[in-house]
């Protein structure tokens, strides 16, 4: 009995030390009509004509992962150029983070029991539609409403509809008074009425971050 009990701690000890090992794959397509320049945080970027996909491989125990989509960008033959929204350091292989407004899809993976914790923020406003979807039966995360349609007027900007922060640079919009301070805002709640299942001003956990359990892989489309 003792010998089965401790094969079986074993076998738990070495499958948990397999699954700590992994990494998530990031299966990510361009269904727009137009050209996207995908990046990614780790990652880099690449660029995704329509019907385009990039595979990208993710560590398990990853922390602060971020995807976004690039628009109207030119970049050279060394990769050095920029783009209209979205753009990091004027490269096409990012190592910063994007210039707003760009749709954000987040992610933490094998953290706290074993979970990723995964969502589509717009805190840093919207430029292109996009899902993103587990492998594993898990909630899929959307966010495909009008919103560069129907932006309001002053956060609108060539290619995207911008956030009130960068717009603004108020504490009421950046929340830079700590989460007391920190509260939704009629900009925010535009956002919010348009995804709700997204984020909408930096506080906004409660309806917009989602789990699945480590080991899932994912998959990422631009206008799903």
């Amino acid at each position: 009995m003792a010998a089965t009990k401790s094969l079986s701690i074993f076998l738990l000890i070495a499958v948990t030390c397999v699954a700590g090992g992994q990494a998530a794959n990031f299966n990510i397509t361009n269904r727009c009509n137009y050209t996207v320049w995908a990046a990614a945080l780790p990652g880099g970027g690449v660029r995704l004509n329509p019907n385009e996909s990039w595979s990208l491989s993710v560590a398990n125990g990853t922390t602060g992962g971020r995807i976004w989509g690039r628009t109207n960008c030119t970049f050279n033959s060394t990769g050095h150029g920029k783009c209209l929204t979205g753009d990091c350091d004027g490269v096409l292989v990012c190592n910063k983070t994007g210039t707003p407004p760009n749709t954000l899809v987040e992610f933490a993976l094998n953290q706290y029991n074993n979970l990723d914790f995964y969502d589509i923020s717009l805190v840093d406003g919207f430029n292109i539609p996009v899902q993103l979807s587990p492998t594993y039966n898990c909630s899929s995360v959307k966010c495909a409403a009008d919103i560069l349609g129907e932006c309001p007027t002053q956060l609108q900007v060539p290619g995207g509809c911008n956030n009130p922060c960068t717009v603004f640079n108020t504490t009421q919009y950046c929340c830079t008074s700590g989460v007391a301070g920190c509260g939704p805002t009629d900009y925010s709640r535009f956002f919010k009425e348009k995804c709700p299942d997204a984020y909408s001003y930096p506080m906004d956990d409660a309806t917009s971050t989602f789990t699945c359990m480590g080991g899932s892989d994912y998959r990422v489309v631009f206008c799903p």
